[in-house]
């Protein structure tokens, strides 16, 4: 596999040290399901999109593995790759056909991109399963905030919608990794969600996702369009909101519009130099 191009990308970030990085191959159409784990694996990031087919007009299949297992859809990496293309062949439109459905994309030439997610949903979190998931977190249940209640939100991918009560709480991430690994391998959860809200628009996130090998993604598009997903659903937010996640340096933007599923996320993504 020497011959394969392997590019790498910082998505959401204007700093190539910045961001969560992603891998990116733009032609892997001739590779196996195995070679495409193994090239993730070696890259090491939370995950590495595969363009796996071209199918014209701006169309491609898309793919994404984490170091230890392939995910359904990847919102940075999906930033990543679209910026990668419109840096070989120009800004403007795009479709990624993932294994969840259709995601559009649109790169403007200021390597900003915006995704449009497949639609939307928001499922009860049951008593069984929050309990578990605060005792693998080390969270206890008087340490959340009563105004956003734990959820399950999909926008691509589960991701548990879990908030802190205050920013104390969400900056000490300690939690007990085989744990959480094995509760969200039997829940099929993608990363958990933990969030404080420091504005009515404005949210400070991380991302646990022991299931890909990585003890936490740094930035994480598809968990920030189920949050967007999420905050609608529940009434927190209006139906047409712009809501600002941050986590460390890396900055999304999501934004909600009515009458639609999908939820928009945007950043700008750099390349990675070698």
């Amino acid at each position: 596999m020497s011959d394969i191009e392997i590019l790498r990308y910082a998505a959401f970030s204007d700093d190539p040290a910045g961001g969560n990085p992603a891998g990116v191959v733009l032609d892997a159409s001739s590779l196996s399901d195995a070679e495409m784990q193994a090239i993730a694996a070696e890259v090491g990031y939370s995950e590495t999109a595969f363009l796996t087919g071209d199918r014209g007009a701006g169309v491609h299949r898309v793919r994404y593995f984490s170091p230890l297992a392939e995910v359904p859809f990847c919102g940075h990496a999906t930033v990543g790759a679209a910026v990668a293309l419109a840096d070989r062949h120009g800004p403007g439109p795009l479709v990624f056909v993932t294994t969840v459905g259709e995601v559009p994309v649109r790169v403007d030439d200021r390597r900003r991109a915006t995704l449009t997610s497949v639609g939307a949903r928001v499922a009860e979190l049951d008593p069984a399963g929050l309990s578990a998931l605060l005792a693998a977190l080390r969270w206890d249940a008087a340490e959340l905030d009563p105004a956003l209640p734990p959820r399950v939100a999909y926008a691509g991918a589960y991701h548990p919608v879990v908030a802190a009560a205050t920013r104390q709480r969400l900056a000490d991430l300690d939690y007990d990794v085989p744990a959480l690994k094995a509760l969200m391998e039997a829940r099929g959860w993608t990363t958990v969600q933990l969030v404080w809200r420091a504005a009515a628009d404005s949210f400070e996130v991380r991302n646990p996702f022991p299931v890909g090998g990585v003890y936490e993604d740094p930035a994480t598009g598809a968990a920030a369009a189920a949050l967007g997903g999420y905050l609608r659903a529940e009434g927190l937010v209006a139906d047409d909101a712009v809501v600002h996640v941050t986590q460390g340096g890396a900055r999304i933007t999501v934004t909600l519009t009515p009458g639609q599923d999908g939820v928009r996320v945007s950043g700008t993504a750099v390349p990675i130099p070698r």
